[in-house]
């Protein structure tokens, strides 16, 4: 049995601004092995697949999305998805992120057919795809509900949905960094519909704007308890905002966030979130030490390899890494590395 109380928000408050970074690191660590006693630490062989870069919700802290009229504006075509999937499963790849721009005319039928043609032709990919807005729109545009939208897509061959878009899930904020977006109870919603109707997602967070210590906090709250509502999330993931090329950042000064402050808040998370199996290191924004480091600061898993990522690298970040490096970067800190599909099912051990 586990000797773990659950963290009030008061606590998280304490740990977050007063705890040393070693007591955080010691905790968080101690509480991981008592989820992953065999010290397995997990990654994904996926891509990222855009599959429009065109959106209407223009949010100051992208630096991917375009209009419909701009020169560079894009929807892919079956063809040129073909091919990244093709790629995809000759490096061994078991995922693809699928996930676009808030495309203004797109419908339901279009989804409906993008997915069914992905699964009828690559059935042993899972589609982990369309964010809460994502679905949110095609429901507004389509006139039908939540509910009818994610049982048509799951039934052309939908797996998961990917948690982006949360953000910081605390409507302050969010007013002023993306006022079109959904709103904070909506985007709860659509994860509690897609968790009825057995559609599991991830939960994320992107901290580093405008809010404060304890709207981080009210955004935990809120996911853990839907966890222990609906048990649909699969993993939490936090990254850093990232500045480069963006609206946000010529209209605020927004300081850079540092990397103790991402392993503090990763910790703390950890503990918090009490009712989630896995927690991602988010390397893809902090860089491939830090992104090692997180695994001593409650991390067990080192999500993506990421075969292509196209909207966080238009904010600056360009970190990559592939499956050796991956293996090696868990092998130095005494861990064993495992890869797994998107359910954390292990596909191959690389360890005795």
């Amino acid at each position: 049995m586990s000797s773990f109380q659950r963290l009030t928000n008061q606590e998280a408050l304490d740990l977050i601004q007063n705890a040393s970074l070693l007591e955080l690191s010691e905790m968080a660590s101690k509480r991981k092995l008592e989820l992953h006693p065999e010290k397995i630490t997990t990654f994904v062989v996926d891509r990222n697949i855009n599959y429009t870069n065109i959106c209407w919700v223009d949010c100051k802290f992208c630096a991917f999305y375009r209009h419909a009229k701009d020169d560079d504006a894009y929807v892919l075509s079956y063809e040129e998805i073909d091919q990244k999937i093709d790629e995809l499963l000759a490096i061994g790849g078991t995922q693809i992120l699928f996930q676009g721009g808030v495309h203004p005319k797109l419908k339901i039928d279009f989804y409906e057919d993008l997915v069914e043609h992905i699964h009828t032709k690559y059935p042993q990919v899972t589609i982990h795809g369309f964010s809460s807005i994502e679905i949110d729109f095609i429901s507004k545009i389509s006139k039908i509900s939540y509910d009818e939208v994610l049982k048509r897509l799951k039934a052309k061959g939908l797996s998961s949905i990917p948690g982006a878009g949360a953000e910081i899930l605390n409507d302050k904020v969010r007013d002023i960094i993306a006022p079109k977006k959904l709103d904070t109870k909506d985007w709860l919603e659509v994860h509690r519909v897609a968790h009825k109707n057995g559609i599991k997602s991830t939960a994320t967070m992107m901290f580093g704007t405008v809010e404060t210590d304890e709207q981080i906090i009210e955004h935990w709250e809120k996911i853990r308890d839907l966890q222990d509502e609906t048990g649909g999330f699969r993993a939490f993931i936090m990254w850093s905002f990232q500045s480069a090329h963006t609206k946000l950042a010529e209209e605020l000064y927004i300081p850079p966030q540092s990397s103790n402050r991402y392993l503090r808040l990763l910790a703390v998370a950890r503990l918090y979130l009490d009712n989630f199996q896995n927690i991602q290191s988010s390397w893809v924004t902090q860089g491939s030490y830090i992104g090692q480091m997180a695994l001593k600061f409650g991390a067990n898993d080192l999500g993506s390899t990421m075969m292509e990522e196209n909207v966080v690298s238009a904010a600056g970040a360009t970190n990559r890494m592939n499956q050796d490096e991956m293996i090696k970067l868990i092998k130095d800190i005494g861990e064993k590395p495992a890869k797994r599909d998107t359910a954390y099912n292990l596909l191959e051990k690389y360890y005795e």
